[in-house]
């Protein structure tokens, strides 16, 4: 079962390009899975039945995993089924008679344009100080996710003529506009803080640390965490809600459903349409803030 499980991850890689961080998930599922059918003493992946998949959904619950959790370890072991019986490794698959765990639809937690701008007002002319803030500006500016962000190679940003290009999840490439505040801070960045960052050396990454290496994910959490302090903000906020203010206030803007999707780079629509949910939401507080009898 070990090999079979290593075979389906290695098609994911090679075959669906997921990245590195869903393999991980997807490993860490299929390991659990494992060791949950050693205990019941199912001895091969032909003799296991829809009721050990929802035993071991039970146990996930129990032990405090959500729903929506225990809908990314189905979906998992789904594709792990779908692929052994693509591969005649197996004759039939026990996921298909599961139902997913109900699940509410989750509103995305994102920031006011109000807090945006509290966020970024302007700081000193720090090398690490212009970093931070043309980093978050532009993760805002352009709706990326915190992996892509680190990711930026210089070559990607087209500062002249105002928009970036990105590889994002699947290995897919999208272009973005970049907008005149990020594009002014990130000029301001490159032109000034960047060479003295890295001191003579030569990095293809836009956004470099004291080392002269690229952002780590736990570093770009720990400056934004830095940002918020200092900003005065009192929220909790994490990397991936100025992606979701991005997508929130081009909704509430007025913008097209199918432009904020390519922007975003979601493969699907229905992911993008969560954010008319936001907007809708956000239009009844101001009516009942602000209508006579709202």
């Amino acid at each position: 079962m070990d090999a079979a499980v290593d075979a389906y991850l290695r098609y994911l890689a090679a075959e669906r390009s997921a990245a590195r961080h869903t393999l991980a998930a997807y490993g860490q599922d299929c390991a659990a899975f494992l060791d949950f059918l050693e205990r019941e003493q199912v001895p091969a992946f032909a003799a296991v039945l829809p009721g050990h998949i929802v035993g071991f959904l039970e146990v996930a619950r129990k032990r405090g995993l959500s729903a929506r959790s225990r809908a990314r370890v189905l979906s998992t072991l789904r594709g792990l089924f779908a692929f052994l019986v693509r591969e005649g490794a197996l004759s039939r698959d026990p996921s298909r008679e599961i139902r997913r765990p109900r699940l509410g639809r989750r509103l995305p937690r994102g920031l006011s344009s109000g807090e945006v701008s509290q966020l970024l007002a302007k700081g000193d002319d720090q090398p690490l100080v212009q970093r931070d803030l043309a980093m978050i500006e532009l993760a805002y500016a352009c709706g990326l996710r915190v992996s892509e962000v680190i990711a930026l190679k210089v070559n990607q940003v087209n500062l002249e003529a105002g928009y970036l290009t990105v590889v994002g999840k699947g290995r897919k490439e999208r272009a973005v506009p970049i907008g005149t505040y990020a594009r002014q801070r990130v000029l301001a960045y490159v032109n000034d803080a960047r060479p003295r960052i890295l001191r003579r050396r030569l990095s293809p990454y836009l956004f470099v640390t004291r080392s002269g290496r690229p952002m780590t994910r736990q570093g770009f959490w720990r400056l934004l965490r830095k940002r918020v302090r200092g900003s005065g903000l009192e929220k909790s906020v994490h990397p991936h809600m100025l992606r979701h203010a991005f997508a929130t206030h081009l909704v509430e803007g007025g913008a097209d459903l199918r432009a904020v999707q390519m922007m975003l780079g979601h493969a699907d629509i229905s992911t993008t349409e969560v954010y008319t949910h936001v907007a809708r939401d956000r239009l009844r507080e101001v009516h009942r803030k602000f209508h006579p009898r709202g």
